[in-house]
């Protein structure tokens, strides 16, 4: 099991699809016309082999419109995990009481899409393909758009939350995962590529994506672009649509 995207949600797509490329040097690969089935549009980006995705509704009454109210503005808003053995995760969540919000069964992708409201922080997808290293998702030739001389990776998301113990055991449940912690004691989940860290909510915005770490291959050229662009930057971190991009490396 590892992670493969992350999606965030944003009431305009544009500027923040364009401040994303230029701070982590990346490049959209695919607009997916089906996401129009759920009153969306996006951009998906791949970063090496996992992918950043970006979608906004243009329509009324859609779950991602609904995200942008609840969480008072643009942020995070779904983690997809690429599953080794998608039968027997549809089990486990099945077991659990997990309702599933949506699920498709394709010769080249099956996905399964759980209600946040039973998982907690944000619309999980359990999703597997065929042949593994493909992602539907992300178009027939996202290869070509993959860019690494800045950020070369997704490395991890974070969900923050009131209780974020809690959160990060309903998650384990879940996905059949120990949680561990830190020796600086930060909450997370190990998969096989890429972790989930569970923090405290520290922005009154509730439980929720917080966050996406990426490897940085150029950290002061991301860094240069981030103020060029008016963007918040910290010590190791710029936020972008509402969500902290950690970089590492």
């Amino acid at each position: 099991m590892r992670l493969r995207q992350v999606a965030l949600v944003a009431r305009e797509l544009d500027p923040v699809v364009e401040d994303l490329c230029a701070v982590l040097g990346i490049a959209v690969g695919f607009r997916d016309p089906d996401v129009s089935a759920f009153g969306l549009r996006n951009a998906v980006m791949p970063i090496g082999d996992t992918f950043l995705e970006v979608v906004s509704p243009v329509q009324p009454n859609t779950t991602a419109g609904r995200y942008l109210e609840r969480y008072r503005g643009d942020g995070g808003y779904m983690v997809i995990l690429q599953c080794d053995d998608l039968d027997a995760d549809r089990r486990r969540v099945r077991d659990l009481g997990v309702r599933v919000v949506w699920s498709i069964d394709l010769p080249d992708a099956r996905a399964t899409h759980l209600h946040p409201k039973d998982v907690g922080g944000a619309i999980l997808s359990l999703d597997d393909m065929t042949p593994p290293e493909s992602w539907r998702w992300a178009g027939p030739d996202w290869q070509a758009a993959v860019h690494t001389d800045v950020v070369s990776e997704i490395t991890g998301v974070e969900l923050q939350s009131p209780e974020p113990q809690a959160l990060a055991e309903r998650w384990a449940q879940v996905l059949g995962r120990p949680v561990s912690q830190t020796k600086a004691g930060v909450i997370r989940i190990v998969l096989d590529q890429g972790a989930i860290r569970f923090v405290p909510d520290t922005d009154g915005r509730g439980e929720r994506v917080a966050g996406f770490t990426v490897h940085a291959v150029d950290r002061d050229r991301l860094v240069a672009a981030a103020r060029a662009r008016s963007l918040p930057v910290g010590h190791d971190d710029v936020t972008i649509c509402g969500v902290r991009v950690r970089f590492v490396g």
